[in-house]
């Protein structure tokens, strides 16, 4: 980092709160440790997590993207690990490129690490991303809190989820740590637990253990995860009826609208708002980070 200071916002989507740091042409090294300060509330600007704007013809992990997606969603966990998708990341994303005036509303496409999203920002504030098709794998899961266990179902939405339907939320405990689960290969990098309760017919809550942050306000592929493991749990798989199914999504920080469609394509609708906008001094940065 060169510059003596750099510009960021600040942004949630159902609480899930992101620090935006526009970098257009990828020059602004973000080592884990500068992601970490970053995210601290305390100590830094405090967030679930950071969104690096980058085009995908500047970044060597999206420039073969460049031509389905101008933009890349370079995403980091609030502790400086790089994560493959962030649902909720996408929608305040979509929502900084028509702030910054790069994008009108309307439908365009975004690029992760989980491949190529597409959105619609509408004019009203809600944000709809096309999250891809889920994968089930086969493996049986048991996740723990305590002397609890539950079976949990395997979800992958471009990253894992361990999915457990439980009698309360409270059962989840304070989830300051991962969750133990087991079989332990299963999850070679870590996996996002999910804690979900009944509202009411096609209505669910749900607390999650997000890898690399701790417990979210909110986990947007945390709520396609669980739509789908609700779905599956009640027979209303849509490639088998025919029919397109939509499932509300209660998470701590707000809710989110989730429609599986007969073809496997899941949709996400829900709020994202920017807050902010500011400077941070590099030097402390680099003096809190390297220092």
């Amino acid at each position: 980092m060169t510059q003596t200071s750099l510009s960021f916002l600040k942004g949630h989507g159902t609480e899930n709160d992101f620090v935006i740091v526009p970098d257009p042409d990828n020059a602004v090294e973000l080592p884990a440790a500068a992601v970490a300060k970053l995210c601290d509330r305390r100590a830094g600007i405090g967030a679930d997590g950071v969104l690096h704007v980058v085009r995908s013809a500047a970044h060597p992990e999206a420039a073969h993207l460049a031509d389905e997606a101008e933009w890349f969603m370079d995403y980091r966990n609030s502790d400086g690990s790089i994560a493959e998708m962030c649902g909720n990341g996408v929608r305040v994303f979509a929502r900084y490129l028509h702030y910054a005036g790069h994008v009108e509303p309307g439908d365009l496409a975004v690029a992760t690490r989980g491949g190529v999203k597409r959105v619609h920002l509408d004019k009203s504030g809600d944000v709809t991303v096309s999250m891809g098709r889920a994968v089930l794998p086969e493996e049986q899961v048991t996740v723990s809190v305590g002397e609890r266990s539950w079976p949990a179902r395997n979800v992958n939405m471009g990253n894992p989820h361990a999915v457990a339907f439980v009698d309360s939320l409270d059962h989840a405990g304070k989830l300051l740590d991962p969750p133990p689960f087991s079989p332990a290969g299963v999850y070679p990098t870590g996996v996002n637990v999910e804690f979900v309760v009944d509202r009411g017919p096609r209505h669910v809550a749900m607390r999650v253990h997000e890898r690399g942050s701790g417990e979210t306000r909110s986990c947007g592929t945390g709520a396609c995860a669980v739509a789908v493991a609700a779905i599956r749990r009640d027979g209303a798989d849509p490639a088998v009826t025919g029919q397109a199914v939509t499932y509300t999504v209660d998470l701590p920080g707000g809710t989110l609208v989730i429609t599986e469609h007969p073809d496997g394509q899941i949709e996400m609708t829900g709020p994202a708002v920017i807050v902010a906008a500011g400077e941070f001094d590099t030097a402390w940065l680099t003096e809190t980070v390297f220092g």
